[in-house]
């Protein structure tokens, strides 16, 4: 009964953990690094084919986001998500696909002038379609057995439509464990989605610590920032232009308008109209509208009780293909743009970028968490201008980050949200999160309860039978070519080794095989072993 960490490690992003019982190999999210890559993530120990599941916490795709290269590579279990994050998951996947297909007919062109071999996508539309094809939904406080020893159930986190912390119970040689994964722990000030739910018992608790080291003003004060900087930037006829992640944020951003439209709070310009410019927003906006009212908070759920739309008003106007998105920035009536992508990394908002960052009239609304090295995080800390599609842009609208906008808890919730555990885990994981801010977070957690904490890096791995370390791993940092040939040489042995042990597991099954078929066996095994120890 191991767990070994994979990614998250003293990074915000890329979470992957494998938990590991009698034979079966289980895994607990499986999502793409965004932003900067900080340290080395050690490569699956465990081919695609032998995986059994995976458990997804969240939708997002620095959760979700590798799932189809796992299909790819031979994957053929199941994924037990929530039915929300089922839902999300057949657009948000099949949008990742896209993006790598693009990149990659992008860079083939590029490549077919230069004489260079062809760039193979990350995954496709089709391996996507393959990972969404074997997941399973699950309703809230649904118990499922999932394997022989092992049962889940999902916790409503309140961070994203259907975001959940995942209960596993694993039972070997008689002894029943309990770990408890977070996921990302919703901030329950945020409208629309219920506030997370506390767990009562866990013998082992991984917890995210993405603001672990920090407190979020009051969502109270959004309205009135959100009005403030609309008035002034239509009073000087600019546009709000916000970087907002397609899923989750856009649908908070939309309550706001509707309620500073419903209540007249913008004056002199009652009809601005609001472009939502994302396709992948409008879809997601969509399942957000055909979900299970249960999942919202009470104020939601009784607008709906009303026939009130909570996500729609007068003036909202979903641009879908191309020639919409490029007619937006043509339009001279001072308006909002809301795009993707949120941290301005790629997707349309670029454009809407390069048409209004040179506006001294225009401002550029930040509505969210900004990862160190992203298009976002420059802009805020004072870049004078930025290069566009090949151009270099003067950076002279305003800009601003929106308070209390962030879906994740901050330190005060995430201790709180610990203290709801009746019995006390007797070891807390932390992930997700970068690094000073995990060891402060440790500490943090140290001082209020008296827990014992680990904050392991990729490629740890305990026994959670005894609660004791198996291999532990030091960080290693990226940056350097060296480092990233260092990376590739460790996926390589971390594969040799899976297979080694894939060999093992096979000769150890052909236990009371005829002396004929195992003499045989073993001659192949040694001239393999010959021929590699030359």
């Amino acid at each position: 009964m191991r767990i070994t960490f994979l990614g998250a490690t003293h990074e915000v992003t890329g979470s992957c953990t494998l938990i590991e019982t009698l034979g079966k190999h289980f895994l607990v999210d499986c999502g793409m690094e965004q932003g900067p890559d900080i340290f080395v993530n050690q490569a699956i120990p465990v081919s695609s084919p032998d995986i059994d599941c995976v458990f997804l916490t969240h939708a997002h795709i620095d959760h979700s986001g590798k799932l189809p290269l796992l299909s790819r590579n031979g994957f053929k279990g199941k994924i037990y998500a929530t039915e929300e994050t089922v839902n999300l998951c057949r657009i948000m996947l099949l949008d990742s696909a896209n993006i790598q297909e693009f990149e990659a007919e992008w860079r083939n062109r590029k490549a077919k002038r230069s004489g260079l071999p062809p760039y193979e996508p990350l995954y496709t539309a089709a391996d996507a379609q393959a990972a969404v094809s074997g997941m399973l939904g699950s309703r809230y406080g649904e118990l499922r057995q999932v394997s022989e020893n092992v049962s889940i159930r999902f916790s409503d986190m309140g961070h994203l439509l259907g975001s959940a912390a995942i209960e596993v119970w694993i039972t070997e040689d008689g002894v029943t464990k309990k770990i408890v994964f977070s996921g990302d722990v919703g901030n329950r000030r945020k409208p629309i989605l219920r506030s997370p739910q506390s767990i009562d018992e866990a013998d082992y608790l991984v917890v995210e610590s993405t603001y672990g080291d920090g407190l979020h003003e009051t969502a109270a004060d959004t309205l009135p920032v959100l009005v403030s900087c609309l008035q002034r930037t239509f009073d000087r006829g600019g546009n709000v232009v916000i970087p907002s992640f397609a899923v989750g944020r856009t649908q908070e951003l939309l309550y706001y308008l509707r309620k500073i439209k419903d209540q007249g709070l913008v004056r002199g310009h009652a009809g601005f109209p609001v472009y939502v410019d994302s396709p992948l927003a409008n879809e997601a906006t969509a399942i957000f509208l055909q979900s299970n009212p249960e999942v919202f908070d009470d104020e939601i759920r009784a607008m709906f009780r009303q026939g009130i739309n909570p996500l729609v008003f007068p003036d909202l106007k979903m641009s879908v293909s191309t020639d919409e998105s490029k007619a937006i920035n043509f339009d001279e009536t001072p308006k909002v743009i809301i795009s993707a992508s949120g941290m301005c990394e790629a997707g349309r908002i670029r454009h809407h970028l390069k048409h209004n960052l040179w506006r001294k009239e225009s401002l550029i609304l930040f509505a969210g968490y900004q990862s160190n090295g992203t298009l976002g995080r420059i802009l805020l800390d004072g870049a004078k201008e930025v290069r566009l599609f090949g151009e270099t842009i003067r950076v002279e609208a305003e800009l601003y980050l929106m308070p209390g906008m962030s879906g994740h808890a901050d330190k005060a919730e995430l201790i709180e949200w610990i203290g709801g555990f009746k019995k006390k885990p007797g070891l807390v994981f932390i992930n997700h999160g970068e690094d000073e801010v995990m060891a402060r977070f440790s500490e943090l957690i140290r001082s209020a309860y008296a827990l014992k904490t680990a904050a392991p890096y990729s490629g740890t791995c305990y026994d959670l039978i005894t609660g004791q370390p198996v291999l532990l791993t030091e960080g290693i940092p990226v940056g350097k070519k060296a480092d990233r040939r260092d990376e590739r040489a460790a996926g390589a042995f971390a594969r040799l080794i899976a297979a080694c042990e894939k060999l093992l597991r096979v000769a150890r099954s052909k236990e009371g095989a005829p002396n004929k078929t195992l003499g045989k066996f073993a001659g192949q095994v040694d001239q393999l072993a010959d021929r590699w120890s030359r």
